[in-house]
């Protein structure tokens, strides 16, 4: 039969086709598990039908604030449960979800709002003074509404609209709708900036759908009830989709409002975790933690962890306390984790060198992306999986996103030959698994966190006494790298480690500022081009 005769009387109605949407998983969970904890906050406990009700009161009140479907509410918040309530209520409305990174300055903060016109932003008490500056370099600021909780109750908040008050204003019942189309947009997400200005990922309700459920069969299923503790950011690719992800198991969100080890010890013991995601840092932190602090667990928790790749000792030290890491790799522009190490049944029994040097590997597509492959940009074909040749991760599928809002032209490029180009360069194994060897662009990844090292040369070049400046990534335990600025002095003038230090700080981030300034003469190419892989390798060697 031609698919004429098979289409023929065989059309999509409302009985058989729904959009993919994250939106059914609360749904879901609020009537097969309503008593079942949802969220755990300190005192605070909520069963998956009482969050699913909030949820739908923050949609129904910001309809009733004015926000239309398509508007974007930005959230500027830790993982507290307003953010996991704001991942169901602000697509609920129809609006689109913009989480912001907490640690940003009032600048980049302002910059994001512009960019994506978002109409209301709801903001963690803590961050009211950063987000207070920001909003007032905005010709026309958006609705600002405050949330408080038992940790900031004696702070000031950032205007009189509590996020309680708004809530109360909404209804329980509200007849949320699915998106018309399974491709509009659910979330923006910005980059950190690492050429130039960052830019607005957008994400699909597909995708987002897709890669929550993903996570579960890449973690092995997840297992019954799980309880995750959120150490991963929220604000970073929507927590890799683990919002959704959850619902989708009607599991327990164990909420942190800082990522450190007595208070994660604690929420181990106490409500006995099971799932928990990081960089190398957080697994650190649990690694070199008293032992005191570790007792009373006995069980065992899984840990995904991602931005670079866990070293031996790391691996060890994990197994040692009872975790059992799951090494991923993605980017932003790919809802977070996109290919998973998936490990084989044979590495237990090798040598601990050998299976941290299979784990270490960025690994395999994830399950429910399409395709992932090292292949030679020039050409457009996959390089030998030989482990030599090099070539650039390219993802396709549907968990892979809209595109750069407002920047059609970088979209088209990113996307150029019908994949979607990372700018990370790394050689495939013969069983097809995949290894970065070198970043482009010099992004360094600190503590999770991508820094730019073209933005803080910038910075370094606004000094009046520096020449040349090139900053590079230098290993370190505890962030995985951090930047590090080697800078050569203009004839004449002085300037020490700590007052470059200091005149950065002024100036970004606290995260982006160099740790180390090393002044010496840069090595140059004969166009006077700063060679940076000499610099990387100087610096290595201490």
């Amino acid at each position: 039969m031609t698919d004429t005769a098979w289409s023929m009387g065989l059309d999509k109605n409302a009985a058989n086709y729904v959009p993919l949407s994250p939106l059914s998983f609360i749904a879901r969970a609020a009537d097969v598990y309503p008593d079942r904890l949802a969220i755990v906050h300190g005192a605070v406990r909520q069963s998956w039908a009482e969050t699913y009700a909030r949820a739908r009161r923050l949609a129904s009140a910001l309809r009733r604030r004015g926000i239309a479907p398509g508007d974007v509410v930005a959230v500027l918040a830790p993982n507290i449960p307003a953010m996991i309530e704001a991942h169901f209520g602000i697509p609920m409305a129809g609006a689109v979800i913009n989480t912001l990174n907490t640690r940003l300055d009032a600048e980049s903060l302002a910059f994001m709002l512009r960019h994506g016109g978002a109409k209301a932003l709801l903001v963690d008490r803590e961050f009211a003074a950063v987000a207070r500056d920001a909003l007032a370099r905005l010709a026309a600021p958006p609705l600002a509404v405050d949330i408080e909780d038992a940790a900031t109750s004696g702070l000031a908040p950032i205007g009189p609209l509590t996020y309680e008050a708004l809530l109360a204003k909404g209804e329980a019942d509200f007849a949320w709708t699915h998106p018309a189309d399974e491709w509009d947009a659910i979330s923006l997400n910005y980059t950190s900036g690492t050429t130039g200005d960052p830019k607005g990922v957008v994400y699909h309700y597909r995708g987002a759908y897709l890669n929550a459920i993903s996570n579960v069969l890449a973690w092995g299923g997840m297992g019954h009830k799980p309880v995750y503790l959120w150490t991963l950011p929220l604000f970073h690719c929507n927590g890799w989709t683990f919002p959704w992800t959850i619902a989708a198991v009607g599991g327990t969100n164990v909420c942190l409002r800082r990522v450190e080890a007595a208070a994660m010890l604690d929420a181990i013991r106490e409500h006995k975790v099971t799932h928990m995601c990081g960089a190398p840092i957080v697994y650190s932190l649990l690694v070199g933690a008293p032992e005191e602090l570790r007792t009373g667990i006995t069980h065992k928790v899984a840990g995904m962890i991602a931005a670079s790749a866990p070293p031996p000792s790391l691996i060890e030290g994990c197994e040692r306390i009872g975790i059992e890491l799951t090494h991923v790799y993605g980017l932003t522009e790919v809802y977070g984790p996109a290919a998973v190490c998936a490990v084989q049944e044979d590495w237990a029994g090798r040598e601990l060198h050998e299976r941290a040097s299979l784990l270490s590997r960025q690994g395999v597509t994830y399950p429910l992306q399409e395709g992932m492959a090292v292949i030679d940009p020039d050409t457009m074909q996959p390089v030998p999986r030989d482990g030599t040749t090099m070539g650039e991760i390219m993802f396709r599928g549907n968990i892979t996103m809209k595109g750069y809002l407002k920047n059609p032209a970088t979209t088209a490029l990113s996307f150029a030959g019908g994949w979607y180009h990372t700018g990370d360069l790394a050689v495939a194994y013969p069983d097809g698994y995949v290894k970065i060897q070198d970043r482009s662009k010099d992004i360094i990844i600190s503590g999770g966190e991508n820094i730019s090292s073209l933005e803080v040369e910038e910075t370094l070049y606004r000094h009046p006494a520096v020449m040349y400046a090139a900053v590079v990534a230098q290993p370190d335990e505890k962030w995985g790298e951090t930047p590090c600025a080697v800078i050569e002095l203009k004839p004449g003038m002085e300037a020490t480690e700590a007052e470059i230090i200091e005149f950065c700080r002024a100036r970004m981030a606290r995260f982006k500022v160099p740790r180390r300034v090393v002044f010496r003469e840069l090595p140059k190419t004969s166009t006077g081009k700063i060679q940076k892989h000499v610099l990387r390798q100087a610096v290595r060697e201490g």
